[in-house]
């Protein structure tokens, strides 16, 4: 086994050079050597307003060139402690939803089999019930820490079961969560009824709307957070829309209101120590923000997950 893959340094390539990968990692290291998948699933076929979420992998790379590997806040070292590359993306189905479905989940079926911890790049939130099917069968149903505004526990979007706003009904369903272990974050926007948050509440999901996080840090709410859903594996996963607009225009379906940049930071932070097997970044739609900000922000909380992760070492 070689040392570990390393992102392009910008005196090496200038930024605006090098492959296209996330951080211009090599994209070369097998799947037997690796700790980390960095993993791009383009997709937006479950959408129910503006599309787009199929570009977000690829603009997520873009605008990864500007991150290097240390983290001067948390003093985080993935690199040099992990061995993390960006193994491309899933080949979905641009014309069938449910064929995509099953591509994805016997992609991360391949993943989990080497031991490989996936971090993604989404693609529309209905990624997150294929890849959450194979995690389940490896770890079995795990807790989550879901940054949203929106729930995403609607049992049909015009009938269809399966949707971005369907994932999380259907993965209780499935028995592919722990509901006292589940957390979601900044819901928020109008509805159909006054209930609709309580479906999530009567599985044992916390739901912290985001009027309790306006005007404050989250560092209390995240350490609440850490004592719910220690104990066993547990999945990330983040709606950029969870987001106010304002920070992250380019999404599908937003909504006022939302969490700010350092509250996003403060929640992916808050989560080291725990047992993360996977997480996702999804709804990304670049072609709604011109200046790159979304994708940016983005990439950047996808590293912030990787800061996170078990066996990432802290330079003091």
């Amino acid at each position: 086994m070689s040392e570990n893959p390393q992102p392009l340094g910008g005196n090496q390539m200038p930024r605006f050079g090098g492959i296209a990968t996330f951080m211009r990692l090599p994209g070369t290291t097998p799947l037997e050597e690796l700790d980390v998948a960095v993993v791009g699933v383009p997709f937006d076929l479950g959408t129910s307003n503006r599309p787009g979420a199929r570009y977000g992998p690829r603009d997520m790379r873009a605008e990864s060139v500007l991150l290097r590997p240390y983290n001067m806040a948390t003093r985080a070292a993935p690199f040099d402690s992990l061995r993390i590359d960006d193994t491309g993306d899933v080949a979905t189905n641009a014309f069938n939803i449910f064929d995509s479905i099953e591509r994805i989940t016997a992609h991360y079926d391949e993943l989990l089999a080497h031991d490989v911890i996936p971090i993604t790049m989404g693609g529309d939130h209905t990624i997150a019930l294929p890849i959450l099917r194979a995690i389940a069968k490896k770890h079995g149903p795990v807790g989550m820490v879901h940054i949203d505004a929106h729930t995403d526990i609607n049992d049909t979007m015009f009938g269809e079961k399966i949707a971005h706003g369907t994932p999380f009904r259907r993965a209780v369903e499935e028995n592919l969560l722990d509901g006292p272990r589940v957390v979601q974050i900044g819901m928020r926007g109008t509805g159909y009824a006054a209930d609709d948050f309580d479906w999530s509440r009567e599985q044992g999901f916390r739901v912290v709307q985001v009027e309790e996080c306006w005007h404050r840090s989250l560092e209390p709410l995240m350490a609440e957070v850490r004592e719910q859903v220690a104990g066993g594996p547990v999945y990330i996963s983040f709606d950029i829309d969870g987001l106010d607009p304002s920070f992250a225009p380019g999404t599908g379906t937003p909504e006022v209101g939302g969490l700010t940049v350092p509250q996003a930071l403060e929640i992916i932070r808050g989560c080291r120590g725990l047992d993360i097997v996977g997480g996702d970044l999804v709804e990304v739609a670049p072609i709604y923000d011109t200046s790159g900000l979304t994708s940016l922000t983005g990439a950047n909380l996808l590293y912030e997950m990787m800061c996170v992760l078990p066996g990432v070492e802290y330079r003091d």
